[in-house]
């Protein structure tokens, strides 16, 4: 089978986009499901797209990457564009409002609009020989209760969500359609299939709790072929915080190692024999709580640890030169969970443990921490940018004075490797009179 899917990958890597379609069918064959692209088995090898990585694709096809997932089709033209021209599959995303953000789904004009949007995108682009499948929502049962735990959305989110299903599957028969579903909650899946019974598959998104995919899906009990449309760091959600409420970051090299672990507790083997794709996030940069908590490409274009991982799962062999693996930062000889705090002009010493065979060079930014944080991965602002009053500086180490004005900030530390890539870490501290 690997064989057969290399040769097919490199017969359409050179296809033209003459505007014919693949054929994408999802078949269950000895109680497993596989999906096929003209007929050909096709293992999905992805991630989600991220704002910064549209001109990294090339970088994706040499790590073992097949295919993209996006979450609207706001830039489908050129994303299909440059998926044609590499070789990459799309799994192209529809934006549908969420509750979550003040979408009214008894509105019954503005369900319809979004409709009708739905209905333009499904013309434009449904012939594209580059079109995978269709994700026509993104978390629309993320709702959450006054005390922070999920909540039930209207029953009429999944209506107009299987009047999507229905509308593609008649007029686009090539490619199978999906939604993606918050984390796996039985019983926001169990209400939704009430509605949806006509989803060609089902879409989880899980960060800490991928580990546990197998059971999930045996429990969910669900006779569907399953992907995975989001999986990476572990969860801003699901990780300890500050006695001031900020979320604690793994350094790079640490968030690459338990990325890794949950990817074969995940995938290995597809024991439950549902598994028919999977998503990585992120291919590019993203702000939410951190400038660097889910992507594996810094700003600046720079690929971190976690792209290894992933090259050496698809390929079965890292990369010659690996990114530098930032194992541990500290503040005044403290770690993060030791909630530091400082008064105003304090000297504080930062440090960053990295490990690399190349010599590193070491950049370092102060930011404040966010000042409204975003719900359902919606835009959040980058945090403002601390001038540093530096006291003195070596490799890994930076002494400096805290800021003048009371609140929470982050120190920042880059390590760069000379050939392209990067090692992330960063600590959390208070600065109060």
């Amino acid at each position: 089978m690997p064989l057969l899917l290399a040769t097919f990958c490199s017969a359409y890597a050179a296809a033209p986009s003459d505007g014919t379609p693949k054929q994408v069918q999802i078949v269950k064959q000895d109680g497993a499901y596989q999906l096929l692209v003209n007929d050909a088995p096709y293992e999905v090898k992805g991630v989600g797209l991220g704002g910064n990585a549209q001109g990294s694709l090339s970088l994706l096809r040499a790590v073992g990457g097949n295919s993209i997932r996006t979450w609207s089709a706001h830039n489908a033209d050129a994303v299909l564009h440059n998926a044609a021209a590499n070789g990459v599959m799309v799994a192209l995303g529809f934006d549908t409002d969420k509750e979550l953000h003040g979408f009214d789904y008894n509105d019954e004009s503005a369900v319809q609009a979004q409709f009708e949007r739905l209905k333009q995108t499904v013309q434009k682009y449904k012939d594209h020989p580059n079109l995978l499948v269709w994700v026509v929502a993104n978390e629309p049962n993320l709702l959450f209760n006054d005390d922070g735990s999920l909540k039930d959305v209207n029953p009429k989110v999944y209506q107009a969500i299987g009047k999507m299903i229905d509308y593609i599957h008649q007029e686009d028969p090539n490619h199978p359609v999906t939604y993606a579903f918050a984390g796996a909650p039985a019983d926001h899946i169990k209400t939704a299939m009430q509605y949806t019974p006509n989803v060609d598959f089902i879409s989880l998104q899980l960060y800490g709790d991928v580990a546990n995919l197998p059971q999930i899906i045996e429990e969910l009990n669900i006779d569907k072929p399953f992907m995975v449309t989001e999986y990476g760091a572990i969860g801003h959600w699901e990780r300890p915080v500050t006695e001031w409420e900020r979320e604690i970051e793994e350094p790079s090299g640490i968030k690459a190692e338990t990325f890794s672990e949950r990817l074969h507790l995940a995938f290995d083997d597809n024991p439950t024999g549902k598994v028919i794709g999977s998503f990585a996030f992120l291919w590019g940069q993203k702000q939410e709580r951190t400038p660097t908590w889910y992507g594996m490409i810094n700003a600046d274009g720079k690929p971190n640890a976690r792209v290894d991982e992933l090259t050496r799962y698809w390929t079965g062999e890292y990369p010659s030169n690996r990114a530098p693996r930032a194992q541990e930062i500290t503040l005044n000889d403290k770690l993060p969970h030791d909630n530091v705090y400082a008064t105003p002009g304090q000297p504080l010493t930062v440090k960053v443990v990295v490990s690399d065979e190349d010599s590193l060079r070491y950049e370092w930014e102060l930011l404040k921490e966010v000042a409204v944080r975003s719900e359902g991965g919606a835009f959040e602002k980058r945090p403002e940018a601390v001038p540093i009053t530096v006291i003195k500086q070596q490799a890994g180490e930076l002494s400096f004075s805290a800021p003048l004005q009371e609140g929470d900030y982050r120190i920042y530390s880059y390590s760069y490797d000379g050939k392209g890539k990067v090692g992330n870490a960063n600590f959390p501290f208070y600065v109060k009179p």
